[in-house]
Order: C-alpha cells, then structure tokens, then sequence
C-alpha cells in the first residue's frame, strides 16, 4: 500500500510542468554548498511527455540525509523522498531499493522539485496539505531546515517542462 501511495503522489507531484531556470540564492540553507548538482535525467528545464518516466540526479559533497519535494504548476506540493540516507557522491532517484518509477502526469507546466539536505537525520517530518503559493512554500521548507546548523543543511532546486 506504501508504494501505491508514494506512486500517486509521485505521478500527482511530477504532473506538470514549465521550465524557467532560477536562481537558489534565496533558498534557506542554500550558500552551505552541500549539494553539487540537482538535475532531472535529461538535464535542467527538460521536456517530458506525460507518461514518460524521469529521474533525479544529485551529487552531494558529504554523506547526509536527502528529502525531495515537487511543486506543480497548480500549487500543489508533494514529498517525494524524505529523510534518506545517501553518501557523498551521485544517487539517482528514484533508487532501485525504492521499488518505484516517478512518471510524469497531467496537469502540464512547470514542475519545481527542490531538494533540501541535511548531515543529520531530521527529527521532524516534512507534510504537505493543500494548495502551495511560491510564499508558502518557501516558509515550509525553510522551517523544515531551520533547526539545522547552516553549514549542514542545503537546499537547491531544479525544473523540468511536462507538454
């Protein structure tokens, strides 16, 4: 039953998409540089077809724990990973271990998928209910990394196009 779960909220939260690329500076616990790349398979501001499958690379420069959120265009956010452990170097989500592929779904536009790292295993969880503003969305994961030093957090973000 976890993985139909994770499945919908993985095809709900990579449902749409445009690409714009941004700046993370004005990420909480962005300038620790703990994270050396963020970038959808086929690199950043990609076109995907709804149905087509689409993973994440990330390359850490330290061993931490790695939560991946999304935003659709609508608003509406979703956990992807949360709290997983990964060492210092490149991990592809979704992992093989994970037992599930994230394909892309309707609503077409922009999709935003922000990861945010930490060394230490989070003490909280990261949830998500309702509609998301740019606004909102910052301040949750922003109090997400809040307890954690800055130089052990980081949080960057990357985009992709569903058409």
């Amino acid at each position: 039953m976890h993985k139909f779960a994770l499945f919908g909220a993985l095809a709900l939260g990579l449902s749409s998409c445009t690409v714009t690329v941004g700046s993370t500076l004005g990420l909480a616990g962005s300038r620790s540089n703990l994270i050396a790349e963020l970038r959808p398979d086929r690199g950043e501001g990609a076109t995907y077809r709804v149905g087509e499958e689409v993973r994440f690379r990330i390359t850490t420069r330290t061993p931490g724990y790695l939560t991946l959120v999304a935003l659709q265009p609508g608003g509406v956010a979703s956990t992807l990973v949360q709290g997983v452990y990964v060492q210092a170097g490149t991990t592809v989500f979704p992992r093989p271990q994970d037992g599930v592929t994230y394909n892309v779904a309707a609503p077409r536009g922009l999709q935003r998928v922000r990861a945010i790292f930490t060394r230490v295993r989070p003490t909280t969880e990261l949830v998500f209910s309702g509609v998301y503003t740019e606004g909102r969305w910052n301040t949750a994961t922003t109090t997400y990394v809040q307890p954690y030093a800055a130089a052990d957090r980081d949080v960057q973000e990357t985009s992709l196009y569903i058409r």
